[in-house]
């Protein structure tokens, strides 16, 4: 195993420790602030920050292109408040990321 390996093995770790189940509600102030970034259900969650963190542009910018990592919108903020969603969030400065898994999300059953 290498150096950088060792590296982004240890960071995947750390932000799988710092990822955590929130309401959208307790986030609201930072999405007022427009540091809430949605990832979709269809990425891993862990992948994103870490990439986000590593400064892998060229990731990003093709997820950000597809629509699978975005600015929540208005109309998702207003949906996820109604239904009293609970999300996964990590933080990775100054963003915090948040994935919606229907499935996963016990408001919904």
């Amino acid at each position: 195993m290498t150096a950088s390996d060792k590296q982004n093995d240890l960071l995947r770790a750390k932000l799988n420790l710092e990822t955590s189940r929130m309401r959208w509600k307790e986030l609201l102030r930072y999405f007022a602030a427009g540091t809430v970034i949605a990832v979709s259900d269809e990425l891993d969650l862990i992948d994103v920050a870490a990439c986000i963190s590593a400064d892998d542009t060229a990731s990003v910018a093709q997820w950000m292109s597809e629509k699978r990592v975005e600015k929540v919108s208005d109309a998702q903020a207003a949906a996820w408040l109604e239904a009293d969603a609970a999300l996964w969030a990590v933080v990775v400065k100054p963003w915090i990321l948040v994935q919606h898994n229907r499935e996963l999300d016990p408001s919904r059953h």
